[in-house]
């Protein structure tokens, strides 16, 4: 079966028509098993990953589930490099793709010109020093002895090493959130 028959002439991500062309996944030995049918647009946010465009990538959410091996690990690496931890939550890998997968993770979070580490939110977006976020789940403050509610407004946020990971005070603790959990306010 040819990669075109497979993908229904649509590209594998999100399901486009127009310019579609075979995209090796990395590593790879250059087979069809190993590569994808993309569009142009995908194409290019694959290849520039500091310009991903979290609004393309919501169609993430129906490619992640299909049986191709090479089409979940392109899915697993952009929702790693959008921060997407709830549908990361929901995929199930094979221990052998999900290793091709990590192998060649798309390098978002600390390598844009300056070199410095950036946080993004769920949706993608970019936070800076002193942005307020909103939390988008229920999320349990262990030693705190309280649960932090979806809708709390997280004002003037302190970055930190970890892309994956901000300060805030809520209730008047200073605690680490999990920047997939927030949305800029």
């Amino acid at each position: 079966m040819s990669i075109q028959e497979r993908s229904g002439n649509m590209c594998e991500l999100c399901g486009a028509t127009e310019g579609l062309s075979i995209f090796e996944v990395v590593p790879s030995d250059g087979s069809v098993d190993q590569s994808i049918h993309i569009c142009e647009t995908c194409k290019n946010q694959i290849e520039n990953p500091k310009n991903l465009d979290a609004d393309h990538w919501r169609c993430l959410s129906d490619s992640m589930w299909s049986q191709v091996p090479a089409v979940q690990v392109m899915v697993y690496r952009l929702l790693s490099a959008l921060g997407n931890q709830d549908q990361l939550d929901m995929m199930y890998l094979e221990d052998d793709v999900k290793q091709w997968a990590q192998a060649g993770m798309l390098n978002t979070a600390s390598n844009d010109e300056g070199g410095a580490v950036v946080h993004r939110d769920s949706n993608g977006t970019i936070l800076s020093e002193g942005d307020s976020v909103t939390l988008i789940k229920d999320l349990e403050v262990k030693g705190a002895g309280f649960t932090a509610k979806r809708g709390t407004i997280v004002k003037n946020i302190r970055l930190t090493d970890d892309p994956k990971y901000i300060e805030g005070k809520i209730n008047g603790s200073t605690i680490v959130l999990v920047a997939a959990f927030m949305k800029k306010a």
